[in-house]
């Protein structure tokens, strides 16, 4: 890979990762527009490292004591607020790791045309900015039922589909319950931490069978960078959402929909 482009995709998937934009649309239009080859699989197992080293130190004091109450849970004291948290973490990442077993050869074919990801991009942009209208923004993440983990996980597949964003219609959905923008941020993105495991364990698996080169230079500077970026992500979203909403990230996916139309059609 040129250096240049392993700088401009790390950055870009850090920050894409988790804003409710959708990285699969960028990773479609920037190779696109620079003429760039298809960046590999050992690049993609690196940036998943360096976001979930983002997100593991952004949310360590809440993981460690998540963690420790699911221990305790499982010991027979008692489910509380944060053990509750925790499983419902867990418990979020089952129907995406479900449909994702089952169908993933029929999405890698069929579900990846440029125009398919400007409607998904799109579609998804105005229900989400729905859902921000509209949602009562009383809850916190901590109030959130079964039902309503399930609900969200169900939501979580749909990201599987290039275009939807996973962060974007976990949030969509947390919103639609009724959880605060804060909430909903921060449980899309506890959420995000055992996809994220997932999604790279796969993609190790299928590296490790690949005959691919590496390059470890590059892959040690696509960590460093999409963690850098994932991180300064996360803090400043959140501390943009409450004040604008989800408004400006609406209609950024409209104007992303409406590029990658005028660029495959």
């Amino acid at each position: 890979m040129d250096f240049i482009q392993v700088i401009v995709l790390a950055i870009v998937q850090g920050i894409t990762e988790f804003l409710p934009i959708s990285s699969s649309g960028h990773l479609v239009l920037v190779p696109r527009f620079m003429g760039w080859p298809d960046q590999g699989l050992a690049f993609d197992v690196a940036v998943h490292v360096g976001t979930l080293s983002a997100v593991l130190f952004y949310f360590r004091d809440d993981l460690r004591v998540m963690i420790s109450a699911w221990l305790r849970s499982l010991g027979g004291a008692g489910v509380d607020a944060d053990a509750r948290l925790a499983w419902a973490v867990l418990i979020g990442t089952i129907p995406v790791g479900l449909v994702g077993f089952l169908f993933s050869d029929e999405i890698e074919t069929y579900l990846r045309s440029p125009m398919l990801i400007a409607a998904t991009t799109a579609g998804f942009g105005i229900v989400l900015g729905a859902a921000d209208r509209f949602g009562s923004r009383t809850r916190d993440e901590h109030s959130l039922q079964l039902k309503d983990v399930l609900l969200i996980g169900a939501a979580q597949a749909l990201a599987l589909v290039p275009g939807t964003s996973r962060s974007g219609i976990t949030m969509t959905a947390g919103l639609a319950l009724g959880l605060n923008r804060a909430a909903a941020a921060r449980f899309s993105f506890l959420l995000s931490i055992p996809v994220i495991v997932l999604a790279g364990g796969l993609e190790t698996l299928h590296l490790v069978s690949s005959p691919q080169p590496v390059v470890w230079r590059d892959l040690f500077l696509a960590v460093v960078l999409s963690a850098a970026s994932a991180y300064l992500c996360i803090t400043l979203f959140l501390k943009f959402l409450e004040s604008r909403g989800m408004l400006p990230f609406v209609l950024y996916r409209m104007v992303l929909a409406a590029v990658i139309v005028y660029a495959f059609a």
